[in-house]
């Protein structure tokens, strides 16, 4: 049998003396008190034939028969507790019940005690991490042998039986527990961060056995902090002073459940934190205060520097024999302000001891990082940039690109700003505008305007022509240069076309189209010009049937 299971065994085996020894006891001649040992004999049967099972059971078979064993064990205890509870106490027949406890309390802690410490002669091997779980395991099974020594210790009191000397064994004990659970937790988070780190440098390919131990050392935390919480709890319940431990549990696991934050543990907390505030504030106080002071001086004097760039950078533009366009205007006065406020904020940050290389580079680092993931708007930064080198149009134009026609609001380097003719606001990305087709409608001073009017096969072509050159010469935004033309341009099927352009200022575009072609209706139907439609004829031929 292995040695493991030969100790589990010992440890039932010794539950059921421990709990036939209770059987012995002489009942009292109360129905209460007989009912009662009379229950406790009843569970004794069931452990025993329990423990017959155990010798034979394996795998899941053996962990139920624990489990059941283990339960029975606690519902002996909680008659006991009931015989506690009744109003008249026969001490005669519960004191012995309630040594026995004790004694067999003893033999359980130090059976637990052994097989911790053979589990720590099984470290330095292979297996340490399964090793360290199961020295954890223990350590939880430890809580509950402390939390049943407590209420064995209450029992007594309440009997009136003096266990000053137990209170105090038993104080000690917790204490020096607590203190030992205490440093446990705060190694392993330190191991954490350690393994933390590693994880962080070795990246996606992370080591299995780094995760292991991660996983290993998290579970190990969380035993650890559970004990270390209950072994706070019992110590407070003794009325023993734990504001240190509760600091180590709060640092550790932030835990402030079960009342841990008191009053006590809040004044450590608060002079701890105070007492390295006002330390700092003492030796390095003055000299941050005047950093601090310079800092935000450097900083009022870069905007301001960078609000004088803007000005001196506008005014060279704007008077430069360049002609910039008025987006790339824009683009330096802005750059300028920006660029001088960046150096200024540099030149503070060194002021307060910030080694401004690693920041730098850092940024560096950042930037490419920011590059690969941000791909699309670097690229509409790029094309914002080839824009405003080239110019294809500027503030006011009136474009047709990426399918969308408008004039042109403002832009930026990431985008541009369209107001459609119904006045709807459409930001669309450079890369699309620059990537597509640029019609620049009113780049040019001028702009001609294409209209085709139609007359009937039988008016008089020289007179339409005279008519229709009257009414574009006349009118006050047709432009006299170039010359506006009329010229015969298609016989069609049902009229006879003509082409009318005319020439104007691109922002008279539309007047003169929709003026023109009212005056032409007009005057047409004066001048007794017809203007087709399409019809077709059609001819019906009879012809009569012969039989």
């Amino acid at each position: 049998m292995p040695k493991a299971s030969f100790r589990i065994m010992s440890l039932l085996l010794l539950l059921v003396i421990s709990c036939s020894r209770m059987v012995a006891a002489e009942p009292d001649s109360t129905d209460a008190n007989t009912a009662s040992l009379q229950q406790i004999h009843a569970l004794q049967q069931r452990v025993d034939n329990e423990v017959v099972i155990l010798k034979s059971a394996q795998g899941e078979l053996r962990k139920l028969t624990e489990f059941t064993i283990l339960s029975n064990i606690k519902a002996i205890r909680g008659d006991i507790q009931k015989l506690m509870a009744q109003a008249d106490i026969d001490k005669a027949t519960t004191l012995p019940l309630i040594n026995q406890q004790f004694d067999f309390l003893n033999r359980i802690n130090t059976y637990l005690n052994n097989d911790i410490n053979d589990l720590k002669q099984k470290l330095d091997t292979n297996n340490d991490q399964s090793v360290l779980l199961q020295i954890a395991n223990r350590q939880s099974e430890r809580d509950i042998f402390f939390e049943a020594q407590l209420q064995t210790l209450d029992w007594a009191k309440q009997l009136g039986e003096n266990t000053d000397s137990q209170q105090q064994q038993l104080s000690a004990d917790l204490l020096v527990r607590g203190h030992k659970l205490a440093s446990t937790a705060e190694y392993i988070q330190q191991q954490l961060k350690l393994v933390n780190n590693e994880i962080s440098a070795a990246g996606k390919d992370v080591p299995a056995h780094l995760v292991a131990r991660h996983t290993t050392l998290n579970e190990w935390l969380n035993q650890s902090t559970s004990s270390l919480n209950v072994t706070i709890t019992l110590l407070d319940s003794m009325g023993d002073n734990t504001a240190d431990l509760k600091k180590v549990l709060f640092s550790v696991s932030g835990d402030l459940t079960q009342g841990l934050i008191n009053a006590d543990v809040a004044k450590g907390l608060l002079e701890q934190w105070f007492g390295v505030g006002y330390t700092q504030l003492v030796d390095n106080g003055p000299s941050f205060v005047f950093k601090l002071v310079i800092f935000s001086l450097i900083l009022m004097l870069a905007m301001l520097f960078g609000r004088l760039a803007e000005t001196i950078v506008k005014r060279a533009v704007s008077n430069s024999r360049l002609k910039f366009s008025q987006l790339l205007q824009d683009f330096f006065i802005k750059l300028s302000g920006k660029v001088v406020f960046t150096i200024g904020l540099l030149i503070a940050l060194s002021q307060l001891g910030i080694e401004l290389g690693p920041l730098l580079a850092g940024f560096g680092i950042a930037g490419v990082i920011i590059g690969f993931a941000l791909q699309d708007t670097l690229s509409n930064f790029a094309s914002g940039m080839m824009i405003l080198i080239y110019r294809p149009f500027d503030v006011g134009d009136l474009i047709n690109a990426a399918g969308v026609t408008g004039k042109v609001s403002h832009m930026t380097l990431v985008s541009t700003t369209i107001m459609t003719f119904d006045n709807q606001r459409l930001i669309i990305p450079n890369n699309k505008i620059w990537g597509d087709t640029i019609n620049n409608i009113t780049a040019e001073r001028e702009r001609r305007v294409d209209l085709v009017f139609g007359i009937g096969y039988s008016d008089d072509i020289p007179h339409a022509e005279k008519v229709l050159m009257d009414i574009i010469s006349t009118h006050p935004k047709v432009l006299k240069h170039p010359e506006p033309l009329v010229k015969l341009h298609t016989l069609n099927n049902s009229s006879v076309d003509f082409v009318v352009r005319p020439w104007t200022r691109p922002e008279d575009y539309w007047d003169v189209y929709w003026d023109v072609t009212r005056a032409v209706k007009i005057r047409f139907d004066e001048e007794g010009i017809t203007i087709p439609f399409p019809q077709r004829d059609v001819h019906i031929y009879h012809q009569d049937s012969q039989e």
